[in-house]
């Protein structure tokens, strides 16, 4: 008599690093020949439960790496109060619970919230990560999302469609700790659309479909040119992650080489201790030069390979891709080219980092900053300053956003030459590049217009500098005029918004004479004059 399970197949879907372009994981998928196993899954949490184990140990035949997506319903999360039979499947397997991934999949209606939290806490107690899926087209409540706070939100491509939804998105997922991936990705310009709006992961038909073996290699479309534009902090060392190869700390050399042998994309070995901290690490390059030495084999083949290894180099996942560089700037040159081991608020592993994926990302970001430099005064376009100003509407901080221009420059020019023009324009950029703090965004948007965005407080030093100053211009005497819109949390939406409040204030700037400075917080009937008086004046 037939099984079930004897018609039951497994299909792989890589999860792919926009980034990197490489496979961050593999989700399992269930392929009943017949039957409707899935809907009856969905009803029975036994069922389901055992078709998440069945997923597992299908993976585990494959000889896969990679980590791991297994598809539970969240009412069965909620009933079994957690997967203690999938927890006993990947320790028998010898794999470590980090390393899978429990996809949480709709329906949520009517699922019990405080048991499906409970049965969470459990999950990762026991050292799963957690995934919400079928953001965008589920029913996840938005408050059941941020109480679930999981490492990975998925989310449903029709919401490309809504770019806004897509990037509120991904700043809650910043706020939560978490990676942005979205699901079913067919076409080049839904590639595009997914990192314009700040994905970090992605699956679906155009890098790879569902296969009955894990793919070796993904379809990433080129990057185009200005997506996704970098902070000048510089990018987050979550968008180039890629999966690890671990073994627990007392693991042999000779399962080392094994694992280096057969996997020839591995780059090194990553030993960890029960937690899932690393302990050493194996380069594969200087492993294998010494195992394949005279004797190299009969001398360490059954000794512990962390005698081969060396101190781990880690970073946090929120490390930028500049501090990552800075670990890997410490120790001897023989060492830059060991992966670096991304670990999270436990000390756990997550993930490697190589340092050619982050030089790569950063020398793409310069040569794009490059581009965008205005060619007088090598500052940034107002691109650079209005996509930090979203950035900031998007993390909830007070910000200031002030506009500088010459006044009369017209006759500047006319009276003193187009090169004397040229050199005050150049003296004024150079000055607000040295009042600048650590915080302050200073932009040449063309001609004589400068944009500032700072933090609210030092806007009366940021002024002094350049409105104190006796400037001239081949002989005539030139003052500044500046407009200032405190915009506090909530008070505008995006930097559209925010641009729209400085009109009013440009021009009431140069409605005065001499050095003038306006100031007013965006929501805020009126204006404050800080500095100028009242008195006619040419606008330029």
């Amino acid at each position: 008599m037939h099984s079930w399970t004897d018609t039951l197949r497994f299909a792989f879907q890589p999860v792919v690093n926009l980034t990197t372009g490489g496979v961050a994981a593999l989700e399992i998928l269930a392929r009943p020949e017949a039957g409707d196993i899935l809907a009856e899954a969905r009803r029975d949490p036994e069922l389901d439960g055992r078709l998440a184990v069945l997923a597992f140990r299908a993976a585990v035949r494959k000889e896969t790496l990679l980590p791991l997506h297994v598809n539970v319903f969240a009412g069965t999360l909620a009933d079994l109060g957690g997967l203690s039979a999938l927890h006993d499947a990947v320790r028998e397997a010898g794999r470590l619970p980090w390393e899978v991934t429990v996809d949480i999949v709709p329906p949520y209606t009517h699922v019990p919230q405080r048991a499906l939290l409970e049965a969470v806490t459990v999950l990762r107690r026991q050292g799963f990560r957690i995934s919400a899926d079928g953001v965008g087209d589920g029913d996840v409540p938005l408050r059941l999302l941020t109480d679930l706070s999981p490492e990975l939100v998925k989310l449903d491509a029709s919401l490309l469609a809504r770019p806004a939804a897509v990037r509120a998105m991904r700043t809650l997922c910043d706020e939560l700790g978490a990676l942005l991936a979205v699901e079913g990705v067919e076409t080049e310009s839904q590639c595009t659309a997914a990192l314009a709006a700040g994905a970090q992961l992605a699956q679906g038909e155009l890098f790879a479909p569902p296969a009955r073996l894990p793919a070796a290699d993904v379809y990433v479309p080129p990057r185009s040119p200005g997506v996704v534009p970098v902070p000048r902090s510089g990018p987050s060392v979550r968008q180039f992650v890629r999966p690890a190869a671990l073994l627990p700390a007392h693991a042999s050399a000779g399962q080392v080489r094994a694992l280096l042998t057969g996997s020839p994309d591995v780059s090194g070995v990553l030993l960890v201790d029960a937690a899932g901290v690393p302990v050493r690490s194996v380069h594969r390059s200087r492993f294998l030069l010494t195992m394949s030495g005279r004797y190299g084999h009969a001398l360490y083949a059954d000794r512990p390979a962390a005698k081969l290894g060396d101190p781990p180099r880690t970073v946090g996942v929120d490390a930028t891709a500049w501090e990552v560089l800075d670990v890997v700037a410490v120790g001897g040159r023989d060492r830059t080219s060991d992966d670096v081991a991304v670990v999270d608020g436990r000390g756990r592993c997550v993930g490697v980092v190589r340092l050619a994926d982050l030089v790569r990302a950063l020398a793409e970001s310069r040569v794009e900053e490059a581009a965008g430099l205005n060619p007088l005064t090598r500052l940034p376009g107002s691109d650079a300053i209005t996509g930090e100003v979203d950035r900031r509407i998007a993390g909830g901080r007070a910000f200031a956003l002030s506009w500088l221009d010459v006044d009369h420059f017209k006759q500047v020019n006319d009276g003193a030459g187009f090169a004397a023009g040229d050199e005050l324009i150049r003296a004024v950029g150079r000055t607000l590049e040295l009042a600048a703090s650590g915080a302050t965004r200073v932009g040449h948007i063309g001609g004589d217009d400068f944009l500032v965005l700072s933090d609210p407080d030092g806007l009366g030093e940021l002024a002094s500098a350049v409105l104190d100053v006796p400037w001239a211009a081949g002989g005539l005497p030139v003052t500044l005029s500046l407009a200032t819109v405190v915009c506090g949390p909530g008070s505008v939406h995006d930097h559209r918004q925010a641009a729209a409040s400085l009109a009013p204030l440009k021009k009431a700037a140069k409605a005065l004479r001499g050095a003038s400075w306006v100031l007013a917080r965006a929501g805020a009937p009126g204006h404050e004059v800080l500095r100028g008086s009242e008195g006619a004046s040419v606008a330029s």
